[in-house]
């Protein structure tokens, strides 16, 4: 089967999910005055990046990046952060990764923000696979697929041409 037949979301549609999204975050934290968009390293980060754009051009939130550095083979591994705990205590917290495959990566980030007191937590995923581990689920997903364990999503969101395709 070549590339094109795999693809399941083109750049069209992924700009369109992202757009949908930051609305979603931006409805959810109406009445705050800042949100914090946790991503994780590296495509969530990269999808932080552009859910920011697109908060700065539709709402009066500021949003605050962060990326969330995980060890994704070990993730009990200490989590580094861009931003200090203080600079999220007691915020909205968005925490943002591409792909919600088993749900190690983001439960282990959730358990991370977590151990602070925050004003709201919400999870986000470009793309939500329905073969979770553990108890978590995306508050805002661009796509849910149920594919079998064997497959495995690739994101593509640098460059001019993003791409979701299934290996």
């Amino acid at each position: 089967m070549t590339l094109t037949k795999n693809i399941i979301l083109n750049h069209e549609e992924i700009n369109h999910k992202i757009m949908r999204i930051a609305y979603q975050i931006y409805e959810n934290n109406v009445n705050e005055t800042e949100v914090i968009l946790a991503g994780i390293d590296s495509n969530g980060y990269i999808l932080a990046k552009k859910l920011k754009t697109i908060l700065n051009k539709i709402s009066p939130i500021s949003p605050v990046l962060c990326k969330v550095v995980i060890d994704k083979k070990n993730p009990r591994k200490e989590i580094i952060t861009s931003i200090k705990v203080n600079e999220y205590e007691n915020k909205s917290v968005v925490l943002i990764d591409d792909v919600l495959n088993s749900g190690t990566t983001l439960i282990y980030g959730v358990k991370h923000f977590l151990e602070v007191p925050l004003k709201q937590f919400k999870t986000a995923v470009l793309v939500n696979r329905n073969h979770k581990k553990y108890p978590v689920k995306a508050d805002f997903k661009g796509i849910s697929l149920s594919t079998s364990l064997n497959e495995h999503i690739d994101v593509i969101l640098e460059g001019k041409d993003f791409k979701a395709y299934l290996k």
